[in-house]
């Protein structure tokens, strides 16, 4: 049996992040495929966080049952729906009258009226407490995947991006900071001693590559993409513009590193770089995007009923497909037209 080596990348996305939970669940099922290194923003922070300490408490079978054990929790806290969530703090009155467009519609309203500092002692990050529960003595063993996880730094808008013991409850949320629903994140710089504020680590990486161009790592990624990078459809709603923008700003950074990726891979088959210079990246993508394109920003923050559940079933199927079009390709040469996706 050929081991197949790889390292996955997972995106941002809130609720659809679900999608990634299913693909892990599938890739974990099988022996031959082998997961090195693992980089993930946001909802793939934590789905990266919830596989590594299942791998490295008890290996395939743990990794399956914690990211279950995660999702789980998610569809259990009412609060983690974050329109129920910011509602719960303003007048009714209010929340009738901007109601009347819909409940996405409310809730990006006050995003846009209210900073999430106006709640004052009321103020909470309903996905703490679940994460600060992950264990972050096996997150942080060298033991299973290596992971890396990016938040954006407020102050410089740049990547910082967090590995081994840097790995807190801290890392992950800042990693899922949402600034107009969720206040920074301040964590220390060890480099500068300098408390610095955290944001989202889509600003700045959705998902960072460049921490899997590691040596020591395969040179096949997979990302697993949850943000379209194609929408045939044009946006009209309030709502809609909003979230295009997002998804497009998300993506340009990923889009970013596939462009140099390729360039290095034509120097590299040109013979204009000495052999061993830079590492010759092969990219793969696991995606739905007539899933994703079905979606919208209100599936991100609020969830109807099941959809979780539909997600990860969505993402077991497009794992499967991947492995059976794809997989004899790892390690090979991509499985993605690189130029294709990014231009």
């Amino acid at each position: 049996m050929r081991r197949l080596k790889i390292n996955l990348a997972l995106q941002g996305g809130g609720a659809h992040g679900a999608f990634t939970w299913g693909v892990l669940d599938r890739l974990l099922e099988e022996d031959e495929i082998e997961i090195s290194g693992i980089s993930g923003t946001s909802a793939g922070a934590l789905n990266g966080a919830a596989l590594k300490a299942g791998f490295a408490r008890g290996g395939r079978e743990a990794a399956r049952e914690n990211l279950d054990w995660f999702w789980g929790e998610i569809d259990r806290a009412d609060d983690l729906n974050v329109g129920n969530w910011i509602a719960s703090f303003w007048p009714d009155l209010m929340l009738r009258t901007m109601r009347a467009f819909t409940p996405y519609a409310a809730l990006d309203g006050m995003s846009h009226m209210f900073s999430p500092y106006d709640y004052g002692p009321f103020y909470s990050d309903p996905l703490r407490k679940i994460a600060e529960s992950l264990h972050f003595e096996h997150i942080c063993s060298p033991k299973g995947p290596a992971l890396f996880v990016s938040a954006t730094n407020v102050r410089t808008g740049k990547i910082r991006v967090f590995s081994a013991k840097d790995i807190t409850v801290d890392a992950l949320m800042a990693s899922a900071c949402l600034p107009n629903v969720f206040r920074t994140v301040e964590i220390t710089d060890p480099a500068t001693g300098k408390l610095e504020g955290y944001w989202d680590g889509g600003y700045s990486g959705n998902p960072a590559l460049f921490p899997l161009y590691d040596k020591a790592l395969p040179d096949d990624i997979v990302i697993v993409n949850i943000n379209p990078i194609v929408r045939e459809t044009l946006p009209r709603s309030a709502s809609e513009i909003l979230n295009r923008i997002n998804e497009i700003s998300f993506n340009s950074s990923l889009l970013s590193e596939l462009r140099a990726i390729n360039f290095v891979r034509r120097l590299i088959a040109d013979n204009k770089l000495p052999p061993g210079t830079m590492k010759e990246v092969k990219v793969h993508m696991i995606s739905d995007d007539k899933l994703m394109n079905n979606l919208s920003a209100e599936t991100k923050l609020m969830p109807t009923t099941g959809l979780t559940h539909e997600l990860k079933a969505a993402g077991r199927n497009a794992a499967s497909r991947f492995l059976r079009e794809h997989s004899a390709t790892i390690g090979k040469a991509n499985s993605i037209d690189l130029a294709g996706v990014y231009s």
